[in-house]
């Protein structure tokens, strides 16, 4: 062993187990080795002479290059390259000295448009990629309704609103972004279900406008329900706290309802009834009161969804006019009191058996008898309006209350308006004495392709409503509000 750590191992015995035990001593610790410092090696001094021409030349800042060149730009002595011109030579002479022609100067460039198809000045730099401007599906389905066919242009139903009513500017922020949700409704109606109800009151209008208008399947009573009232798990939560379902289902601040192209798509007036006035559960009354004293309990009147909906659109798709119902809006109108302003745009002909003007009934003595009040000829031919007479009756003393009336769409029964049968007609100076403001358009107007049948058929709906305003007022006779009636032009 080394004399710097010595091993010394020791025995160790203990006396009654007989374990031994070994170990290890160490010595003194090993003294530091001190390391002499690195130094490298010395370089070579620089020449004098360079040192000393270092030292007296000093770099130059950048103004002063700048200023040398732009001296040598100016130099008269520095001869420049001009551009060689070569002298033109009369095409005789040219023939006769065999002079080869000069060669055409390059086309110039084409200058780029920079004014889009409406005139617009276009923004700066490269164009817009295409995913920006394609039209998307809302759009596509918005296009398809404004135009029916080539040789006639139907007015869509995003032109037609009621007036007195709130919606976004057109094109702006809130407008851009209500029409992307309506556009993408699939989705936001599964995954923002319990988010729609907290939308702010003066939007959820303009919300179910467009969702009914560029939503490709259109407005469901499931999504007025996301729109209209609190989720199931709220109320619950509500009722535990001691407050009524009442007050949190009641949307006061509404008085819009826009269900344009929905009714017979997606939603049915029926179901409409049903959410706007909702049957309160009867309490079975019949077992007996522990006491006389116990107050008789006495139900209340069902709750209203909208207690001041004053603005009611129910305009119809042209291409499915046929799946209206004037029995079920007769049923409804009967308990809206409070409209004030009203949309049948593009309404069929008023009858309460649209399905049976093709159906005939046999007597037994072998007559056929139409099954319906009007058949298919009953106001082409017959002149029978008797029972469109009797639906506007009852619906013009349903709304008494009536200012604004939009039967855009509706000339085929525009007559029914001026006609009388016996006791049933429309009372413009009663029940509906209060209409100051009378919408009766076309609703299409005739392309450049129309037919000639087309274009008389236009001219006579207008001629039609050119008599309706002349009727009313002079039913009116200066008494009462002064009607304004809004119908086509035919330009002189």
């Amino acid at each position: 062993m080394s004399g710097s750590q010595l091993a010394t191992w020791f025995l160790q015995a203990s006396g009654n187990t007989g374990t031994f035990i070994l170990l290890p001593c160490t010595g003194m610790p090993k003294k530091r080795q001190h390391l002499k410092p690195f130094k490298p090696a010395p370089t070579a001094s620089p020449a004098p002479g360079s040192s000393s021409n270092a030292a007296g030349k000093t770099p130059r800042s950048v103004n002063e290059l700048l200023a040398s060149l732009r001296h040598a730009s100016l130099d008269s002595s520095v001869p420049r390259q001009l551009p060689t011109v070569t002298p033109s030579v009369p095409p005789a002479l040219r023939e006769i000295l065999q002079i080869p022609d000069t060669p055409t100067p390059a086309p110039r460039r084409q200058h780029r448009q920079r004014l889009d198809n409406n005139g617009r000045r276009l923004p700066a730099g490269p164009p817009p990629p295409r995913s920006w401007v394609a039209t998307s599906g809302g759009a596509t389905h918005l296009q398809g309704q404004a135009s029916g066919s080539s040789t006639v242009n139907r007015c869509g139903l995003a032109d037609s609103t009621l007036p007195g009513t709130y919606l976004p500017a057109p094109r702006s922020l809130i407008d851009i972004i209500l029409r992307k949700i309506a556009a993408d409704w699939d989705l936001h109606r599964v995954f923002n279900q319990y988010y729609l109800y907290y939308i702010p009151a003066h939007l959820k209008a303009a919300l179910i406008r467009w969702v009914g208008i560029a939503s490709p399947d259109g407005l469901s009573v499931q999504d007025l329900k996301l729109i209209l009232l609190p989720s199931p798990e709220s109320l619950e939560e509500v009722e535990d706290d001691g407050i009524s379902e009442y007050h949190t289902s009641v949307n006061a601040e509404v008085n819009y309802l826009d269900l344009s192209g929905s009714l017979g798509r997606s939603l049915t007036l029926k179901e409409v009834s049903e959410l706007l006035f909702p049957s309160k559960k009867q309490v079975d009354s019949s077992e007996p009161q522990e006491s006389w004293d116990e107050s008789e309990i006495i139900p209340s009147p069902p709750r209203v969804l909208l207690p001041n909906l004053t603005h009611l659109s129910l305009a119809l798709d042209p291409q499915l006019a046929s799946e209206a119902s004037w029995r079920q809006l007769l049923a409804l109108s009967s308990k809206l009191t409070t409209i004030t302003h009203l949309s049948l745009a593009y309404w069929p002909d008023p009858s309460l058996t649209p399905r049976a003007r093709l159906s005939t009934v046999t007597t037994p003595q072998g007559q056929n008898i139409a099954y319906g009040g009007t058949n298919y000829y009953s106001h082409s031919i017959d002149h029978d309006w008797s029972e469109a007479l009797l639906v506007l009756r009852m619906l013009s003393r349903n709304l008494y209350a009536l200012e604004f009336l939009d039967l855009t769409g509706c000339a085929p029964w525009f007559k029914a308006l001026m006609l009388q049968s016996e006791h049933d007609f429309v009372d413009w100076v009663g029940s509906w004495g209060k209409v100051t403001l009378l919408r009766i358009h076309t609703g299409w107007t005739p392309g450049e392709d129309a037919l000639p049948s087309e274009v008389i058929a236009y001219r006579e709906a207008i001629d039609v409503a050119t008599m309706v305003e002349r009727y009313i007022r002079a039913a009116r006779g200066g008494k009462g509000r002064i009607i304004t009636v809004e119908r086509n032009r035919i330009d002189p």
